[in-house]
């Protein structure tokens, strides 16, 4: 069983710049694809960016290209999301969620994921 911890959220003005950490209890945590989605008030959660077990490759979505980056250190067991040129579009709920490596490139099939964070919320003002 793998817990999954969100932090480094909280209120930023727009074109600022967050950083966020999904930090894990298992030393297993290395050999799982982490995936950061995002839940904005009154939608669905949806796809941010994913970064396979080693770190070797990384994906996101067309929204967050060129802004956000993701990476890990799996000797600290953490994944990070570096969110720069933060728009108010970005203010949402976000979340990093586990999965086995074996489910190839459909990172935004939620079902796919066993394990979830509880979440950290992310406000952009205007």
């Amino acid at each position: 069983q793998v817990q999954l911890v969100e932090s480094g959220g909280g209120l930023v003005q727009a074109g600022g710049s967050l950083r966020l950490s999904c930090a894990a209890s298992d030393r297993t945590f290395g050999e799982y694809d982490i995936t950061w989605f995002r839940q904005a008030p009154g939608k669905e959660r949806e796809f941010v960016t994913a970064i396979t077990w080693s770190g070797s490759s990384t994906y996101s979505a067309d929204s967050v290209k060129g802004r956000f980056t993701i990476s890990r250190d799996n000797a600290k067991n953490t994944v990070y999301l570096q969110m720069n040129s933060l728009k108010p579009e970005d203010t949402a709920v976000y979340y990093c969620a586990a999965r086995a490596p074996k489910y190839g490139s459909s990172w935004s099939s939620q079902i796919t994921y066993a394990y979830w964070g509880q979440g950290t919320q992310v406000t952009v003002s205007s």
